[in-house]
């Protein structure tokens, strides 16, 4: 049964755990410190959301670098270098930034399993139901964190999964399961990796279901701006592992119990909050919308990384921005779409150059957190909306063996009427636009989001840079084939020469 779970400031986990496969279990903690109580239980779970706040994950590397290789953003004439090596696809085994995602990830998968494996040894001690039921919710959150943090893994450091025969043959991650059990440091399959997802987002929406009794009109308000994890959250990551696997009936089963719930709703920019402030803008100017299905929390004591520095660097003085948005992007909003106002604001930079371009303001900063700890660019990263699943649905209707393009249309239209201040009422698709309006709203709603990458990865694409104004020269002329191993980030070097490893190197690594 799903626990009711009020939000409570994160803390670390009390317990060390590497984050690096080879130091598995060696350096791992002792069975003599091991969880004894539901109530330690409770507070290593809240060590895993803790874990995500990390600048690695959501709230920097992990958002923002598939995005920045790719044709997303442009570097500055003057920038600081910072990702430069990424933007250049001049992606090394050695790179600090990708052996921290790697690190991070794996580190989500070692505080999962250390729960996990002392859940299983208080189990058979508690007579209370109650406690039962609340050691097994947990269980459901650390499954769920470990398939999220497999499945991130999966996304960066393989290939394309083009069909279950096919991935059997492809390399997949190093899988863990237990926290205090010697295993071998080998790659499974893609195939198998994604299984060990599947099967994890199984254990998790048994564990995560609601209470029978749930009324979505009183107590939905617990489930949009979730900061935990809960039912509908497995079903979001179901409907994105569907899409990437390629198993477009799943896509669209899992997407519609999230979209067909009423327990969430598109934010539009129709609708004002306050005074020429729309529920859309109040979004990433607060962190709170009813489109929200799970959010990283983030409290004025314990926060993550600030998504919008880079984009900004704003010293209360002038902006001089690393990076500014490709042009190419801008032009596909048109004048009625209102993600333009609310992700994008033009103003002169702080250069020698004089640089006057539209920045990133989606990133600006949750103000009230800004009100309270005066940190600026600090935005709770959105890992799930609601958004995100029209978007799935509609690519998996164009996907199915007869396609739907009338229902994909639907969602489309759904998306745009409260996206846009003045919308004709439908956008048709059919097999000739299809695709392309989806690959193009894709861009306009997840813009900066970490998406990009895998979506050129699944669509078997490259793009190409043109030089924009101010672009640095090194990388704005850029051509990328689709066939580049650069799409497949390389595996850290250290966890392939680590003592006992016999992980096996991407293509990116030689």
């Amino acid at each position: 049964m799903m626990k009711t779970k009020l939000y409570i400031c994160l803390m670390l986990l009390l317990l060390s755990v590497t984050s690096c496969l080879d130091k598995f279990p060696e350096d791992a903690v002792g069975e003599s410190n091991a969880i004894t109580s539901v109530e330690e239980a409770d507070q290593a779970v809240i060590g895993i959301y803790s874990s995500f706040l990390s600048s690695a994950l959501y709230s920097g590397y992990l958002t923002l670098l598939p995005d920045i290789q790719c044709d997303l953003v442009y570097a500055v004439n003057g920038y600081s270098n910072t990702h430069g090596d990424i933007w250049r696809w001049d992606i090394l085994a050695t790179n600090s930034q990708i052996e921290a995602v790697y690190g991070s990830l794996y580190s989500v998968i070692g505080n999962c399993n250390f729960l996990l494996d002392n859940a299983k040894k208080i189990k058979p001690t508690l007579v209370n139901d109650d406690d039962v039921d609340r050691l097994e919710s947990l269980c459901g959150e650390a499954y769920f964190a470990r398939a999220l943090a497999y499945s991130e893994l999966i996304k960066l450091f393989c290939v394309d999964y083009k069909g279950d025969d096919e991935a059997k043959n492809e390399l997949g991650v190093a899988l863990r399961t237990e926290y205090y059990k010697s295993q071998p440091i080998r790659r499974s399959s893609l195939y198998d990796s994604y299984q060990l997802v599947l099967s994890d987002l199984d254990m998790a929406a048994k564990y995560l279901a609601l209470d029978e009794d749930y009324d979505p009109a009183y107590d939905g308000y617990l489930y949009n701006n979730a900061v935990y994890f809960n039912e509908y959250t497995v079903y979001a990551l179901r409907a994105r592992v569907a899409l990437y696997m390629r198993d477009y009936e799943a896509a669209i089963e899992y997407s519609s119990k999230i979209i067909d719930s009423n327990m969430y709703e598109l934010s539009s920019v129709n609708a004002q909050i306050s005074s020429g402030v729309s529920y859309y803008d109040y979004m990433w100017q607060t962190d709170l919308a009813t489109e929200i299905i799970w959010k990283v929390g983030y409290a004025s004591t314990n926060y993550g990384g600030a998504l919008g520095r880079l984009f900004f660097n704003y010293d209360y003085s002038s902006f001089k921005p690393d990076y500014v948005p490709a042009k190419w992007v801008l032009d596909l909003y048109n004048s009625s779409d209102g993600r333009y106002n609310a992700f994008f604001y033009e103003t002169l930079t702080g250069y020698s150059h004089g640089l006057q371009w539209p920045l990133l303001y989606k990133y600006w900063g949750n103000e009230n957190l800004y009100a309270e700890t005066h940190v600026l660019n600090m935005s709770m990263p959105k890992v799930f909306r609601l958004s995100e699943q029209y978007l799935i649905r509609a690519e998996a209707y164009c996907n199915l063996e007869t396609p739907d393009y009338s229902k994909a249309s639907k969602d489309i239209s759904t998306l745009l009427s409260c996206r846009y201040t003045s919308y004709g009422g439908a956008t048709p698709l059919n097999a000739s636009n299809a695709m392309e309006v989806i690959e193009q709203e894709r861009v306009k709603e997840l813009y900066m989001e970490g998406f990009r990458l895998q979506d050129l990865k699944r669509w078997g694409k490259g793009f190409e840079r043109e030089p924009q104004a101010q672009s640095l020269s090194n990388g704005s002329s850029l051509k990328v084939g689709a066939d580049n191993p650069l799409f497949v980030w390389p595996i850290p070097q250290h966890e392939i020469e680590s003592p006992g490893a016999e992980i096996e190197p991407n293509e990116s690594n030689k």
